[in-house]
């Protein structure tokens, strides 16, 4: 179980993420300084990549140079690599290739790809013996370790921030946007945002016209740990929580949540304080650890639950990862449109 690093210091709490069930195709990287076609919409893709010098400033407000768009990326943390491949650019290496390919397949990653150790501890050897002319990260400051090491080789960083819940959705963006300038993508990324905004519309559509028990909902995931089960509800700044907001749904965990992820985290007793609210949850099973919903059902206080009892517990499909790009988002607003309209 995992989830984003920055929310490690904030919450305390044990990792967790989500896998997703792929359905873009993506094109083997090559070693050239043309961007790699990375999904079945980049193959019918015909927007241009810029060529001329870059200056941006970073998510921490450092400039970055680049004497033209970067093509030859190393990418040490999950949303950001799904990113680059929805732009249509095949990193060159990633931090924990498997695990990517696992908790996030919005956008499949190809084989070749090197494979540069743990997003917590990258091998920076084996990372710049692919020879990247820029490396992204996610960090939660400007003096952020990663930072620091990485400059020492002399590569150009570009240091974004994982997540802000005063405004997830347009943080999401705001990582995309600058990944999508580094890389000269900008007409591809317009494209992607013009998609999500009508996906987000078509959607809100479907909701109004849905009579569902009721809009009011909990979204949560959870782990077990020897023996017990901890959950942790997604609040409004969560990014899931936020897009059930904006689809007219109605957010009813209340809970102290995280400044940045929006993340909460309680027990099966404080779950039944979120009255008739419908329950949804990641339906990924982790294969190192018991199901936490199997393992809640043996709990006499998870069956008082008014959702529980009336069948309105509902697994969003396995493969969503919850803190991702664009695409992921996609996938997030279609699973809340089966769960209400179903």
């Amino acid at each position: 179980m995992r989830k984003p690093l920055a929310a490690l210091a904030a919450l305390g709490v044990l990792a967790l993420a989500l896998t997703a069930c792929g359905t873009t195709q993506t094109a083997e990287p090559t070693s050239s300084d043309t961007p790699v076609a990375s999904s079945a919409g980049c193959k019918a893709d015909t927007t241009k990549t810029a060529t001329g010098p870059v200056t941006l400033k970073d998510a921490f407000g450092g400039e970055v140079k680049l004497d033209k768009p970067a093509s030859r990326i190393a990418v040490l943390e999950w949303q950001q690599v799904e990113d680059a491949l929805t732009l249509c650019v095949t990193p060159v290496a990633v931090a924990d290739a498997e695990g990517y390919r696992t908790w996030d397949t919005a956008e499949k990653l190809p084989e070749g790809v090197a494979d540069v150790g743990t997003r917590q501890e990258p091998n920076l050897d084996a990372l710049f013996a692919t020879k990247p002319d820029l490396v992204i990260v996610e960090a939660n400051t400007k003096d952020d370790a990663i930072i620091g090491q990485l400059k020492k080789y002399g590569v150009p960083v570009l240091a974004t921030v994982g997540a802000d819940a005063k405004d997830p959705v347009k943080q999401m963006f705001a990582t995309f946007d600058l990944i999508a300038q580094a890389t000269g993508r900008g007409e591809r990324a317009e494209v992607v945002t013009a998609e999500f905004d009508k996906h987000l519309a078509d959607a809100k559509s479907a909701v109004a016209g849905a009579s569902p028990t009721t809009k009011e909902y909990v979204f949560f995931d959870g782990w077990v740990d020897g023996g017990n089960v901890s959950l942790r509800p997604f609040g409004t700044g969560s990014l899931i929580g936020n897009l059930g907001e904006q689809l007219g749904l109605v957010n009813a965990w209340k809970g102290e949540t995280d400044p940045a992820y929006g993340l909460g985290k309680t027990d099966i007793e404080g779950m039944t304080t979120i009255g008739d609210a419908s329950l949804f949850y990641t339906g990924t099973a982790d294969p190192a650890s018991e199901s936490f919903v199997d393992a809640a059902a043996k709990n006499p206080a998870w069956a008082s639950i008014p959702a529980v009892k009336e069948g309105r517990l509902h697994a969003f499909p396995a493969g969503i990862w919850t803190f991702g790009g664009p695409r992921s988002a996609e996938q997030i607003i279609d699973a809340y449109v089966a769960a209400i309209t179903k």
